[in-house]
């Protein structure tokens, strides 16, 4: 048996390699997951006997032959219900997530935890440009005209833990996340040379207490 986490819409299998169980469903011959839950393959039951108990009438329901040998099969593929509770990001949601790359534009982020519960499955977050402004209400009174000078490699670095908002459900991929608030941006970050823990002493900079070295970072208002 296999188990894994999946979620609704994900593409399991074929109905040429499985038969269709709970929580699934067919669409040109594809099993698509119809819920959240566990991913289990399964061999089917195999009943020789004669009657409509439980064994027979589950045999026609996900059509399985009869008298066949249980190897030559198809195994049954189902999700059901997860044991875990659910940590699936919704607009609106605060995640903590881990930057993984960045480019020009956008910094990759994948999400650890959703509110108070963590993430036991794997979703990718993705910050651009355009959700980094620099709001007129902060501290230092920053224009929002300044918003175009913001730039990513000067906001997150590779590893960085950050703490974001999610704006949009995005694509089958990513999420679209935010950190254009006072209480959002960089949580945890080390310094690029040493690997030392750095702290915060303002909100766009972050010193090594080491080295006292400062780098640039989206920092995120202590709670």
């Amino acid at each position: 048996m296999d188990a894994r986490v999946v979620t609704p819409g994900r593409r399991l299998g074929l109905t040429s390699e499985y038969i269709p169980g709970q929580g699934v469903y067919v669409r040109n011959d594809t099993i698509i997951s119809s819920s959240r839950g566990t991913l289990e393959i399964t061999n089917p039951i195999h009943n020789s006997s004669s009657g409509t108990g439980p064994d027979e009438t589950l045999n026609k329901i996900i059509d399985v032959p009869q008298g066949e040998d249980s190897k030559t099969q198809k195994p049954i593929i189902s999700v059901v219900k997860s044991k875990f509770p659910s940590t699936i990001p919704t607009v609106g949601s605060i995640i903590l997530g881990k930057v993984t790359k960045i480019n020009i534009k956008q910094a990759f982020v994948i999400i650890l935890s959703v509110g108070d519960l963590l993430c036991h499955e794997e979703f990718n977050g993705i910050i651009s440009i355009s959700t980094l402004e620099i709001l007129p209400n902060r501290v230092q009174d920053v224009r929002a005209t300044e918003k175009d000078k913001v730039q990513i490699f000067n906001s997150f670095r590779p590893g960085d833990v950050i703490r974001a908002k999610v704006i949009s459900l995005g694509d089958q991929k990513s999420y679209y996340l935010s950190t254009a608030s006072n209480e959002l941006g960089v949580i945890f970050a080390q310094a690029t040379l040493t690997g030392n823990t750095m702290i915060p002493i303002s909100w766009q900079e972050m010193k090594d207490p080491v080295t006292n070295t400062v780098e640039f970072r989206k920092c995120a208002k202590p709670n």
